[in-house]
């Protein structure tokens, strides 16, 4: 049976460039299938592997074949279960842990110090990883968030969002002014996510970048919407 493996690409900007990507790759493949919206491309016997197809697409231009992408039409696809959350978990457990770790440090809990704190981990860690391969971040995004799929830019500049707000909450700089953004981006961001998981589109989660398969479920709403909620609370 031949595999059919479907990964995000970078660099589409017009149909011309889905049929010289299309041309160019279909010596590797029994059939090349590409899109571009969204941006993405569709393998089906590949004859070998990501790395080599890039090298080719280097050839022809700034195309850049990015994450798998989960179908269910094609894979069987393991439930989300606790394991397939475990990096996830573990970077909330870390940033939750030195964020607790402060707070007995200054001998008593204060919630408007544990939630900036807390607020600026997230984001310093998660563009971290999504930092770690920005093109294919940005091709991931782009499957499911609305801006990033009309403006494939704004793929580019979130993670530098996060690493701004990051930093900010790190330094308590003007918190209602960063606290209204933060609200603005995480719940914007979240309306994709819902629509994602509302449609049941099978696609990995891009918070921590390519580096990680994560599956796209309700946790993603939770992540989102637990980060907009605290820069609410903390408006208020």
């Amino acid at each position: 049976m031949k595999t059919h493996t479907i990964y995000s690409i970078s660099g589409l900007s017009c149909n011309n460039c889905v049929a010289k990507v299309k041309a160019t790759l279909a010596p590797y493949a029994d059939e090349v299938e590409v899109t571009l919206k969204p941006p993405q491309i569709s393998l089906t016997g590949q004859k070998t592997g990501v790395e080599k197809l890039n090298k080719v697409l280097e050839t022809i231009g700034s195309y850049k074949i990015g994450a798998e992408i989960i179908d269910s039409a094609y894979n069987d696809v393991a439930p989300a279960t606790i394991a397939a959350y475990k990096p996830l978990m573990l970077v909330f457990g870390y940033i939750l842990l030195v964020t607790l770790a402060v707070e007995v440090t200054n001998g008593e809990f204060h919630w408007h110090r544990f939630m900036p704190n807390f607020m600026a981990g997230f984001f310093l860690v998660f563009s971290f990883f999504k930092l770690l391969d920005l093109s294919g971040f940005a091709s991931s995004y782009a499957m499911y968030d609305l801006l990033a799929k009309r403006v494939p830019t704004y793929g580019f500049i979130y993670p530098f969002i996060e690493l701004g707000l990051g930093t900010a909450y790190l330094l308590a700089y003007r918190p209602m002014l960063v606290n209204v953004i933060t609200l603005i981006v995480m719940a914007f961001s979240s309306i994709g996510v819902i629509l994602a998981v509302t449609n049941k589109q099978k696609i990995r989660c891009a918070c921590l970048g390519t580096g990680f398969n994560l599956p796209m479920t309700t946790v993603t709403i939770i992540e989102d919407l637990l980060m907009a909620a605290m820069a609410a609370w903390m408006l208020l």
